[in-house]
Order: structure tokens, then sequence, then C-alpha cells
């Protein structure tokens, strides 16, 4: 069991935000355990062709050997987001910028769950050296492997944040942490977190930066160190949607009103999605996509709203009653 105690400040400073850098890392998991991660199988097929490359595997090895399976990751690794819409970029350039001491004692921090690897071992001994090895491990399977469907898994956690927020704001914190994961509850000042690895943890007015994770599967994964940045991942929602393209259903109704593109759509913006996603889960050009949520948009079926580099669009409570009526409800 572990426990974080929290302060006033620490509850105002509980926040949100997408990682893509901890997406890049916790997608090995999946790799070397497709049983454990069926979900994400389609994923898996194409990431394993990719790695097959041998141009590819030598150069991710480092970070390969950092996550093999039952290994904790150093913290350094997977810093929280110091932003909602941080940029895989500026966590790359925040990894590179860790100081060498704290590689060292992130990676010693690592020991109990087993051995350090064989580059583990060699960028404890040399950090400043082979860092950059591993940044550019980071870089290549982004590109490779993550990046492709990188929209797709957005939409997904940008949704599951929105969910989220929403409980925090309506509910509070007490009511919000008993919901995000079965294995917490909050305990009055302190979150306690039914895991193995007995952490307890004075977050101290620094507040708590909490993101979704894809390829998280059973428990909320906290920082190891104390030191650390307070962060933690949570499983996120309804992941079993994130390969499906979902047209409309046969024989849908709204279909022969508004037609089937347009209410395949209006199926998928019940979770806010971007135009690429929708265009990924469908099998539809950009472009169509986007002449189809322009019409509905000025219909008033559906919303949108920009979020940094991204427009995102969301089904309407008019939307929303129209689907109702053709499910018949």
């Amino acid at each position: 069991m572990s426990q974080l105690r929290f302060e006033t400040a620490d509850v105002a400073g509980v926040r949100f935000a997408v990682s893509p850098v901890w997406e890049t890392v916790s997608s090995f998991w999946a790799l070397e355990d497709p049983v454990r991660h069926a979900v994400h199988l389609p994923w898996i097929d194409r990431a394993r062709r990719v790695l097959r490359r041998p141009e590819v595997a030598v150069r991710v090895r480092p970070l390969t050997e950092l996550t093999r399976p039952r290994r904790w990751l150093p913290d350094f690794l997977t810093p929280p987001p110091t932003r909602p819409d941080v940029e895989f970029d500026e966590q790359l350039d925040q990894i590179a910028a860790t100081p060498s001491d704290v590689v060292v004692r992130d990676l010693l921090a690592t020991t109990p769950s087993c051995p350090l690897s064989p580059f583990g071992a060699a960028l404890r001994d040399d950090p400043r050296g082979l860092l950059p090895q591993l940044v550019t491990a980071l870089r290549v399977w982004h590109d490779e492997a993550v990046a492709p469907d990188w929209p797709r898994m957005r939409a997904l956690l940008d949704a599951d944040i929105a969910h989220r927020a929403g409980t925090l704001a309506e509910h509070g914190a007490g009511r919000f942490f008993d919901h995000l994961h079965p294995s917490l509850r909050w305990a009055g000042d302190r979150v306690v977190s039914d895991d193995p690895w007995r952490l307890d943890f004075d977050l101290g007015g620094r507040g708590l930066a909490l993101n979704p994770g894809v390829f998280t599967d059973r428990r909320v994964l906290w920082n190891l160190l104390e030191d650390s940045p307070p962060g933690g991942t949570y499983p996120v929602r309804a992941v079993a949607t994130l390969w499906e393209a979902v047209p409309a259903p046969p024989g849908d109704p709204l279909a022969r009103v508004i037609g089937s593109g347009r209410a395949a759509l209006l199926h998928l913006l019940e979770n806010p999605a971007t135009t690429t996603d929708l265009a990924r889960r469908t099998g539809m050009s950009a472009g169509n996509v986007s002449q189809h949520l322009a019409a509905l948009h000025a219909a008033g079926l559906v919303s949108r709203v920009r979020q940094g580099r991204h427009v995102r669009y969301r089904g309407t409570e008019a939307g929303a009653v129209l689907l109702r009526a053709s499910r018949g409800g």
C-alpha cells in the first residue's frame, strides 16, 4: 500500500495533462506482453513490424532495455507534463536536460525490482555521455511506432481528461479520487493506493500532475521518489474503443436522414475528437470529414473548440437528442 499526503495547496494543485513521452515509453509493455494487452493487438502487430527493421531495433535498444517487463521506470524518463498541451519535443528537451546526479539517483531507485540492464548500468556510470542515446531512442520509437496513431490516442486521452475534470469540478477531490480507479481511496488528507510499492509521499504543496495512460492497465503508477515532481498515471477510460473503426450501425435510421458519413461522425462525437482522428477511425479522407463536420456544425449538432494547435469537435445536446431518437431512446 502507498499513500500521498496532501496539504490544502496540493488539493488546489491537482491538474491533468496528456504525456506523449509516457505513451512512447509504456508502449513497450504491450509489445512485451501482448496477451495482457490484447486490446492493443492491432497496434502491436504494426509496432512489431517496425521493431523488426534492423535500423530501428539498434537505435531504440537503450529504451527497450529500460522498459523490460517487471522493471520499474526511472522517474526522469517519464516527467509529468508541465502543461496540458505539452508537445513531445518539449518533454524530450526536459529529459535531455536532466542533471547527471538525478539520472543516477533515479536509476538506482529502480533496482529493488531487478538489477540494472547493461544499458542502464552504462548510463549510471556515464549519464552525460549516454543520455543523448536514450533521447534518440525515444524520438525514433515515437516517430516510427507511436506518431502514426497519436491523433487517435490523443483523442481518447483528451476525452478522459474532460470527464475527470468534470468530476473534480462537480464533486470535489474526495469523490474524484474515490472514482479515479478501484485501487484508490481518499482518506481525509491523503490518497491511499492499494499497490505493492509502499510509497509514502508528502506532496508538500507541489500539487499533483495526473495523466491518463493508453498502455497503463491495472493500477495507478506513481513516480518512485518523493524528490521527483509528483505525478501519477492512471488507466484511460474506454480503451477498448481505441482501435475501432466505427461506422454508422447497419440499418441506422439516422444515416437515411443525414447520410452515412455524417451519421458515423455523430456517433463518434459523443467524445471529443479532431478531424485527423475521425478520418483515421472512419476511413474517410480528412477533407471529406471536414465537409461533414462543417455541415453538422452549421446545423447545431456538433460544437468545436480550439485547444492549443488542435480543434476538437463534440456532439451537442441537440446531436445527442437526435442519436437517442434514432436508437429508439
